[in-house]
């Protein structure tokens, strides 16, 4: 049975290219009504122009599908309040947020600034709070919503001259673990999809003969499934040029110190570091277990 979105509601932010564009235009073709949300900024973020999501809209309108343009900037409460307004008025519920805008500002740490860590931590992380926040109850009262938020193999593993970006692309983890628990009983799942893909972001870093390999629409199959009425819950989707797999957290073991000195932990390392009966845990609670069983011994 194909997935279908025919009588659900989406926001996408970040919409007017790249990634957001690529999952705007196929939850039109599988029946959702779009919100396109686009700032139209540059990439470090400055400036704005509502011509980028008002192409894609009409992109959506080609395909038979209805969707209307958003030139809010996703870090703007009054901004982010009038999306969902809009939204609601013409629509009456909200069913999926896609939180897709980024911003980068890439600098060696010693060259980074402040205000280089802060906007590229509005951008990422409050305007992925903002919209969602803003929705939260509307998807309790419903019961029902489906929440992706976008991090980056930067958030996960690193990269150099991007500190400010892992920060944020890492806090979105953290986000989407909490979310997963406090929306589950209310069948709001939420879930991350960790992107490679050739967009203006990632200029520069794939090589010219692979951007058709890596095209952002190569990505959006992962987004449709984890939105979708089967969609997981707590899922670290990785996805870039068709292939996809799951991140996850891991913790081994462990080993049980009574009364530690810096010197046994520095001597049990490879005790404590072993990765043989390592979990991946689904709340911080049952971590806290952990300890407590093993402690007990």
């Amino acid at each position: 049975m194909d997935i279908r979105f025919d009588g659900k509601v989406a926001i996408v932010t970040g919409a007017g290219g790249g990634l957001g564009r690529a999952h705007a235009l196929e939850l039109a073709r599988r029946g959702a009504k779009v919100v396109v949300n686009d700032l139209g900024g540059a990439m470090d973020g400055s400036g704005g122009s509502s011509a980028a999501a008002q192409k894609v809209v009409a992109e959506i309108a080609a395909l038979g599908g209805e969707a209307i343009a958003d030139g809010a900037s996703v870090t703007d409460d009054a901004g982010v309040a009038n999306m969902i307004g809009t939204t609601m008025s013409r629509w009456g519920r909200i069913d999926i947020i896609v939180a897709n805008a980024g911003i980068l500002r890439d600098k060696s740490f010693a060259k980074m600034e402040i205000a280089d860590v802060a906007a590229v931590l509005d951008v990422h992380v409050m305007g992925s709070v903002k919209p969602i926040k803003a929705a939260w109850e509307i998807m309790r009262t419903q019961t029902y919503g489906r929440i992706v938020v976008t991090t980056s193999p930067t958030g996960l593993y690193g990269n150099f001259g991007q500190a400010n970006y892992g920060i944020a692309k890492a806090g979105l983890v953290g986000l989407m673990q909490t979310l997963k628990i406090e929306g589950g009983k209310y069948n709001i799942r939420c879930n991350a999809i960790c992107p490679v893909a050739a967009t203006r972001m990632t200029a520069g870093i794939i090589p010219p003969d692979q951007e058709e390999r890596f095209d952002p629409a190569r990505v959006t199959p992962g987004v449709m499934y984890l939105v979708s009425e089967e969609a997981p819950n707590g899922a670290i989707l990785t996805a870039g040029g068709s292939v996809f797999s799951v991140a996850r957290l891991y913790e081994t073991e462990g080993a049980h110190l009574a009364n530690a000195s810096a010197e046994d932990v520095r001597d049990n390392w490879a005790k404590i570091a072993d990765p043989a009966q390592q979990q991946a845990y689904e709340t911080g609670g049952e971590q806290a277990l952990k300890f407590m069983r093993i402690a007990a011994t």
